[in-house]
C-alpha cells in the first residue's frame, strides 16, 4: 500500500514525463508515447514508469530506446522538478500493454 507522499510524488514525477515525452516525440512523426502509471519505491529512490506507446508495434524499441537514454531523460526531470524534490529517483521505464491486453479480451468475446 502507498503512502500518501508516494502517490503524490508518483502523479509529479507521470505529470512531468508526459510533457518530457510530449516534446521529444514531436520531431518523431507518427509516434504518441504516454505515461499510464509511475510506481515508487517506499525510500522514493526507484521510479518504475509504464509508458503507452502508439503504434503498439513499435513499443519495445521506442522503450528500449527511452531506457538507453535514461540518463539524460532523469536530468531533464531534475530541473522541472528540483524545487519539490531533494533526490530525483531512478528511473525505470516498461512497456504497458494493457490497452492491447484489453482489445485481446474484447476480441476474444466477440
Amino acid at each position: 500500500m502507498e503512502t500518501t507522499r508516494q502517490n503524490k510524488i508518483a502523479r509529479l514525477i507521470q505529470k512531468e514525463l508526459g510533457e518530457i515525452f510530449l516534446l521529444q516525440t514531436k520531431a518523431m512523426g507518427g509516434v504518441l508515447v504516454s505515461v499510464s502509471v509511475v510506481r515508487i519505491s517506499p525510500d522514493m529512490s526507484v521510479a518504475r514508469a509504464y509508458l503507452s506507446v502508439f503504434p503498439s508495434e513499435r513499443s519495445e524499441e521506442i522503450v528500449k530506446n527511452i531506457n538507453d537514454n535514461m540518463k539524460s531523460i532523469r536530468y531533464e526531470l531534475g530541473t522541472r522538478v528540483r524545487h519539490q524534490l531533494r533526490i530525483i529517483p531512478e528511473l525505470k521505464f516498461f512497456v504497458d500493454d494493457s490497452l492491447d491486453y484489453i482489445e485481446n479480451i474484447d476480441r476474444l468475446l466477440k
